[in-house]
């Protein structure tokens, strides 16, 4: 027998920012499960920066999304009918099937949770891809050190919100971030522990960033004028993760670069791109440590929940007119 449940789909190629219309929801059958395969009921679905990327038909370091097919993105769900001995009806899981009520996967695709640890939803957030994110780009890349001082941009937002109190656990001397509204600097401040911040659209970022600077590390996760005014206030030798570039993603024509690169010689700066998932190598060494500072107390998330089927499209424009502090979510109940 058939379940008949809902999913989203990409019907347009967005040019410039998305519209409600680039989007359709469907209702449609899905079979039950055969052997090897779970059926699953989803409960919270992530919206990411990372899929205005995958809307365009380019290449990339991911296929692009289909059209008339529905759109995929993390997901907590839980087993609702299993054919595989591995997963039981109640499981709590972790996949990449989002954007729809239900799904059925072959069980290797999912990824059993323990709740006991944190709510469920914060392994779409700071215990999973955008924790991970951070972790691997202040280790890995920024390779930060004992006493340096880093500048985060959007820092009020999943990724950014864990890297200003990652870095202070691997030792930063000063942290300070950028975000969009007085309430998120306000988060950061008085909550999260970051030294300074400052809302982005109350001057030039350059400026604002002066009485901070220099920094050895810059984790860049907007790009525009946010890189340049890094750029500018860089120390020697400073190194700069390059996660995201939030600002350029709706760009209906190409954006023009920093204005500044030869600062990277002079200063002798190093610039790094990365995409996390070429480091899943490093999640059981960022779990044990996320796992444990979030345990102490140490590392703290805001969630920004939404709910419905019906309000996934808008959530996903919500990140472009910042909506969210932290990890924004859609709640299936």
């Amino acid at each position: 027998m058939s379940l008949v449940t809902r999913q989203i789909q990409l019907v347009s190629r967005p040019d410039g920012l998305p519209v409600p219309g680039d989007f359709r929801t469907v209702e449609m059958g899905l079979p039950a499960p055969v052997a090897g395969e779970v059926l699953v009921r989803n409960t919270f679905l992530s919206v990411d920066p990372y899929m205005r990327g995958r809307m365009n038909d380019v290449q990339s370091y991911v296929p692009p999304f289909a059209l008339a097919a529905p759109l995929d993105g993390g997901a907590i769900g839980e087993v609702v009918e299993s054919a595989d001995p591995s997963l039981s009806v109640g499981d709590t899981v972790l996949h990449m099937s989002g954007w729809r009520e239900h799904a059925v996967l072959p069980a290797g695709a999912v990824t059993r949770v323990d709740g006991s640890r944190a709510p469920v939803s914060a392994y779409l957030g700071v215990l999973g891809m955008p924790g991970l994110t951070a972790y691997v780009g202040l280790t890995r890349v920024a390779e930060v050190r004992e006493g340096d001082r880093v500048f985060v941009s959007g820092a009020a937002g999943a990724v950014g919100s864990a890297v200003g109190q990652m870095a202070r656990k691997l030792g930063a001397s000063r942290v300070v971030g950028s975000a969009g509204s007085p309430a998120k600097v306000a988060w950061l401040t008085d909550e999260l522990g970051f030294d300074a911040a400052f809302d982005y659209h109350d001057g030039p970022v350059a400026k604002q960033l002066a009485t901070h600077g220099p920094f050895d590390v810059y984790f860049d996760n907007v790009g525009g004028d946010h890189l340049e005014a890094a750029i500018l206030r860089m120390a020697d030798f400073g190194r700069i993760a390059v996660c995201g570039a939030i600002a350029d993603y709706n760009a209906e024509a190409p954006v023009p670069g920093p204005r500044n690169l030869m600062m990277l010689v002079s200063k002798r700066l190093t610039v790094r791109g990365f995409i996390v998932s070429d480091h899943g190598d490093a999640a059981p060494e960022f779990h044990r440590r996320a796992g444990q500072w979030l345990a102490d107390g140490d590392l703290s998330y805001r969630e920004t929940v939404v709910d419905g089927l019906d309000a996934m499209v808008e959530a996903f424009l919500g990140l472009y007119r910042g909506d969210n502090i932290g990890k924004m979510l859609v709640s299936l109940g």
